[in-house]
C-alpha cells in the first residue's frame, strides 16, 4: 500500500495534500471553460450554467437549449432545470444545499430540493430598473450588486426581506467580496468593494474608505472564518491582510502576465489562485506551491479546503490535519506514530511491537485518541483500518479506557465511506461531516433519491426514517404512471407498519399533482384529524372535512371547519350542510348565542323554530330602553308564534308575550298618571317591572284599587295576591290595615302564620300576637312558642295549661327564670296541674 504522505507537499512550515476524490468526472465534450460553476458547501452538488458571454460550439437544437445542470462531485447528473426566465447573474448555494438563481431583473428562485421545486421572490429596490450585475453568497444569505453600484442584501432565504445597504461611491467596481454577519462586529453583512486604488467597506449604515494605495485590486476574497482578506493587485501580487485592514500578513508575487480566473481560500491558512490550467497555492509568509493540469480548472471553496474540478478529476486540496501530520510525518516520534508502528510490527510478528508499547508508556491513552482522530481524516479505507487497529491494539494494554470515541468513529467512517462512493458523490471530510450533522446528510441523500442508503444510514445512526418514507411516497405519487388505486395500494402497503409517517404530506403531494381522488384515498389512512381536515378543505372536500372533524371530537377543529364553511358558502347552503349534523348545529347555535345574534335568528328561521326565535326577540325586548322598542320586539315575538298552533308550549308563550305587551302599556300609563316619590331615580319607574313587582309597588304606594284592577285583569291567584298584599303592607308599616284584615277575614288563602312571621320580623310583636290565636291548625305547643317569641309568657303558659302539658310548663319556667310576675304565674299554673298528695 502506498504511503499516506505520497501526495503531501510542504509549503513553508506546513504540509498540504491533494486528494483525488473521483476521476473521469465530466464528458470530454463538456467545455468547462464556457460554464459558470457553483458548488454547494460540505462536498455538495455542483451547478453548471452556460456562460452567456462566451461563444459555444453548436451541438444541435436540443443541446443549445438553456438550462442549469446539477451534478454530484463524481459527475453524476442529478437534475436538469430548463431555464427560460432571463439572463442569470447569480448562481449559488446555501449551507443546506438550496440552489439560488438570481436573474438580471432581480427575480430570485430558491430551489429547495434537487428535484426542481422552488420558491420565488423579487429583490425590488431598483433591481428591475438598473439590473443585477453580480452576486456573492454566504451560508444563509447573499448580496446582489446593481449596475449603479447599489447593494441589496437578503439575510435569510427562509424569510426573504431584501434591503439596501449604505450607498457606495461611484466608480468602476474591479472586484468585490463580503464578510458574513457571523464574523462582523455589527452583526450585519459587510461588503468589500475594490473601487479605484482602494477598498470600501459597506454595511447597513455606512461606506468606509480603507485608504489603500496599491490598487486597483482585481480579486478580493475573504477567508471562511472572516479574519483574513486576500487582495490580488494589477501587477500580479497577492496580499493577505487582516479583515480590519490593520495588518499585512504576507505577500506573494505570482509573476503572471494574465489575471487569474479565480481566487479562493483553502481553509483559513492558504490562498489558491487558478488560471486556465494552472493553480498556485500561497501559504503563510508567501510560500507557494504550483499544480498544472491538462484542462480548465474550477475552484470550489469549502470550510476546510478547496475542490479542484476538471473534466478528468475532482480533487480536494487541504492543509494536512495536525493529527494526521503527527502520525505519518517522516521521523515522527509522537506516541500515536509509535503505536501505529507497533501494529505494523505485530503483523510481522516482531517482538518490537511490545518494545514500542513500553516506549509509549504513560502516553498510551493520548496515542489511542490521536489514532482515532487521524482515522477520521483519512479517505482511504486501508489507512482508516490501520489507524483503528492501532487504537484497538493500544486499548488492550489499558485497564480503564472510554471507548465511546472509538465506537463513534467506526460508525462515522462507515457512513462517510458509503456516501463518498462515486455512485453517491458526497466526498465529505470528517470536519465537514461534523458541521453538516447526520440529519442534514440524510436529507441530502433523500434529495438525491438515494432512499435505501438514507434508510440504512438512519437506522445505523439511530435516526428516525419517517421523512425518508414520506419523501419516497411523495415522489411515487408525483411520478408514477400507474392508476391511482394501484399507487395508493403500493404506498399504503409499504407504509402501513411505519409509525409516525404522515399521510397528509403524501396526500398533499398527490393533490398538487392534480390527483384529487388519490389524495382523498391517502388521507383516509392519516390517523390525525388535525392533519386531514386542512388539506380536505383546500381540496374543497368540505363535507368530508366536517365529518372528519366531528369524528375527532375536537371542538376547536370543528369550529375551524365551520368558520371556513361560513365564509365560503351562501348562508342557506351552510345551514343545509350542518342541518344533518347535530353536533355541528349545536356548536353553531352555542357560538351564535354568545357572539352573533343575527346568525342565530337565521338559523332558527331556516329550521322553522318559531319558539326559539320568539325567545331571542323577548331577550332583545328586555334589553331595550324605550317603551316603543320593547313593544315592537314583543309584537314580532308574538307574530312568530302562530296563534292557531296546537303546541301547548307555543300557546303558553303566545299568551305570556301578549300579557307582557299589555303590562308594558299599563306600566307606561302608571308612570304618566302617578306621581313619582323621587323623579330623579329610575328605580321609581313602573316600566320594566314584573307583574308581581308592579302590584307590590302599587299597594305599597297606597293605590290598592289599581292593584286590585291588575289582579282582575291578569288573574293573579288569590295566594299570590295575599302574599303581595301582606308584604307590601308590612313594608309600608300599615299596621291598621293589617289589624283590620285580621278582624274582617276569618280565613286567609295563605294561612295566618305568614302574617305572624312577617309582622314579627318587621318589629311589631304586639300585632303579631293577634294572629297567633287564628293559627288553629297549629298545636298548642307551637302557638305557645309563638307567644314566647312575642314576649307573652302568660299567654304561652295558658296554651299549655289547656292541654295539661306539665312538662312544657316546666320547660317554660326554666326559660323564664326565677324572678318576675311571669315566673310566678307559670309556677302557679304548674302547681295547679300537679296532683295533690
Amino acid at each position: 500500500m502506498a504511503s499516506p504522505t505520497i501526495d503531501w507537499e510542504r509549503v513553508g512550515d506546513r504540509y498540504y495534500r491533494k486528494i483525488k476524490l473521483y476521476d473521469a468526472v465530466f464528458d470530454q465534450d463538456l467545455e468547462l471553460e464556457n460554464y459558470i460553476i457553483a458548488g454547494a458547501p460540505y462536498g455538495g452538488a455542483i451547478a453548471l450554467y452556460r456562460d452567456e458571454e462566451k461563444l459555444h460550439a453548436y451541438r444541435g437544437s436540443q443541446a443549445s437549449k438553456s438550462g442549469i445542470d446539477i451534478y454530484s462531485c463524481a459527475g453524476k447528473l442529478i437534475r436538469r432545470i430548463n431555464w427560460d426566465k432571463g439572463s442569470i447573474k447569480g448562481l449559488g448555494w446555501s449551507e443546506d444545499e438550496k440552489l439560488l438563481v438570481i436573474t438580471e431583473d432581480g427575480m430570485v428562485r430558491c430551489y429547495y430540493d434537487l428535484q426542481g421545486d422552488f420558491t420565488q421572490f423579487s429583490l425590488g429596490n431598483g433591481a428591475e430598473e438598473y439590473g443585477v450585475k453580480a452576486c456573492r453568497f454566504w451560508a444563509t444569505g447573499f448580496v446582489a450588486i446593481l449596475a449603479n453600484n447599489h447593494l441589496i442584501t437578503v439575510p435569510q432565504y427562509t424569510e426573504p426581506r431584501p434591503r439596501l445597504l449604505a450607498t457606495p461611491p461611484e466608480g468602476k467596481v474591479h472586484s468585490w467580496s463580503l464578510i458574513p454577519p457571523a464574523y462582523t462586529t455589527s452583526r450585519s453583512v459587510e461588503v468589500l468593494l475594490a473601487i479605484g486604488q482602494t477598498i470600501y467597506v459597506v454595511d447597513a449604515s455606512d461606506a468606509e474608505d480603507r485608504v489603500l494605495q496599491n490598487g486597483p485590486f482585481k480579486h478580493v476574497s475573504v477567508s471562511p472564518n472572516g479574519r483574513f482578506v486576500t487582495l490580488y493587485t494589477e501587477d500580479g501580487k497577492v496580499w493577505v491582510i487582516s479583515s480590519d485592514f490593520q495588518d499585512k500578513l504576507s505577500e506573494y508575487d505570482s509573476k503572471a502576465k494574465t489575471l487569474p480566473k479565480d481566487v479562493q481560500w483553502c481553509g483559513n491558512s492558504s490562498v489558491v489562485l487558478a488560471w486556465e490550467d494552472e493553480v498556485h497555492m500561497v501559504g503563510p509568509n508567501g510560500a507557494a506551491l504550483k499544480y498544472f493540469y491538462d484542462g480548465w480548472v474550477h475552484l470550489l471553496a469549502d470550510v476546510d479546503g478547496v475542490r479542484l474540478i476538471t473534466n478528468d478529476v475532482c480533487e480536494f486540496l487541504q492543509k494536512v490535519p495536525e493529527d494526521t501530520e503527527e502520525v505519518f510525518k517522516l521521523g515522527s516520534t509522537d506516541p500515536a506514530s509509535v503505536l501505529l508502528d507497533a501494529v505494523d510490527q505485530l503483523e510481522k510478528k516482531s517482538p518490537k511491537a511490545d518494545d514500542n508499547i513500553k516506549l509509549i508508556g504513560q502516553n498510551l491513552d493520548e496515542a489511542i485518541d490521536r489514532c482515532v482522530r487521524a482515522a477520521g481524516e483519512e479517505y482511504g479505507s486501508h489507512w482508516q483500518k490501520q489507524l483503528l487497529k492501532a487504537a484497538s491494539f493500544g486499548k488492550s494494554f489499558l485497564d480503564i479506557y472510554n471507548s465511546d470515541d472509538f465506537v463513534n468513529m467506526c460508525e462515522t467512517l462507515r457512513v462517510l465511506n458509503a456516501v463518498r462512493d462515486y455512485r453517491i458523490g458526497l466526498p465529505l471530510s470528517y470536519e465537514q461531516y461534523l458541521r453538516l450533522t447526520p440529519m442534514k446528510l440524510v436529507q441530502r441523500l433523500i434529495n438525491r433519491e438515494e432512499y435505501l442508503l438514507a434508510i440504512r444510514v438512519s437506522e445505523y445512526l439511530h435516526l428516525s426514517p419517517d421523512k425518508i418514507y414520506v419523501h419516497w411516497a411523495s415522489q411515487k405519487v408525483r411520478n408514477s404512471t400507474s392508476d391511482e388505486d394501484s399507487i395508493c395500494n403500493t404506498v399504503v402497503t409499504k407504509l402501513k407498519d411505519k409509525r409516525g409517517v404522515s399521510f397528509e404530506t403524501i396526500a398533499r403531494a398527490a393533490y398538487d399533482e392534480g390527483r384529487g381522488h388519490l389524495a382523498t384515498q391517502l388521507l383516509n389512512h392519516e390517523p390525525r384529524a388535525g392533519k386531514q381536515v386542512p388539506l380536505l378543505l383546500s381540496m374543497e372536500e368540505d363535507e368530508i372535512a366536517l365529518d372528519k372533524a366531528i369524528e375527532s371530537g375536537d371542538t376547536d377543529l370543528i369550529f375551524f371547519v365551520l368558520l371556513h364553511l361560513k365564509k365560503k358558502l351562501p348562508l342557506a347552503t351552510f345551514f343545509r350542510t350542518i342541518n344533518s349534523r347535530p353536533i355541528a348545529t349545536a356548536l353553531v347555535e352555542a357560538s351564535a348565542a354568545a357572539q352573533d345574534t343575527p346568525l342565530l335568528k337565521d338559523l332558527y328561521y331556516q329550521d322553522d323554530r318559531r319558539l326559539a326565535s320568539s325567545n331571542i326577540l323577548l331577550s332583545e325586548s328586555l334589553s331595550q330602553t324605550t317603551l316603543v322598542a320593547k313593544t315592537d320586539k314583543l309584537k314580532l315575538a308574538v307574530k312568530n308564534l302562530s296563534s292557531d298552533s296546537k303546541d301547548p308550549t307555543s300557546l303558553l308563550h303566545h299568551k305570556s308575550l301578549t300579557e307582557a305587551q299589555q303590562l308594558l302599556r299599563i306600566q307606561d300609563s302608571l308612570d304618566k298618571d302617578l306621581p313619582s316619590p323621587d323623579p330623579s331615580s329610575s328605580s321609581s319607574s313602573y316600566t320594566g317591572l314584573s307583574l308581581n313587582s308592579t302590584t307590590h309597588r302599587l299597594i305599597q304606594s297606597g293605590y290598592l284599587k289599581r292593584a286590585q284592577k291588575l289582579q282582575s285583569e291578569f288573574r293573579i291567584p288569590d295566594k299570590t295576591w295575599a302574599w303581595l298584599r301582606l308584604r307590601a303592607l308590612v313594608a309600608k308599616r300599615d299596621w291598621g290595615e293589617l289589624e283590620e284584615s285580621s278582624s274582617k277575614q276569618r280565613k286567609s288563602p295563605i294561612g295566618w302564620e305568614p302574617y305572624f312571621n312577617e309582622i314579627l320580623a318587621a318589629g311589631n310583636p304586639k300585632l303579631a300576637a293577634v294572629f297567633v290565636a287564628k293559627c288553629a291548625a297549629l298545636t298548642p305547643q307551637e302557638r305557645s312558642e309563638m307567644y314566647v317569641k312575642c314576649g307573652m309568657v302568660g299567654r304561652a303558659a295558658e296554651e299549655l295549661v289547656k292541654v295539661k302539658d306539665l312538662g312544657g310548663l316546666e320547660a317554660l319556667r326554666g326559660r323564664v327564670g326565677g324572678g318576675g310576675g311571669a315566673a310566678v304565674e307559670v309556677e302557679r299554673m304548674i302547681a295547679q296541674l300537679r296532683p295533690r298528695k
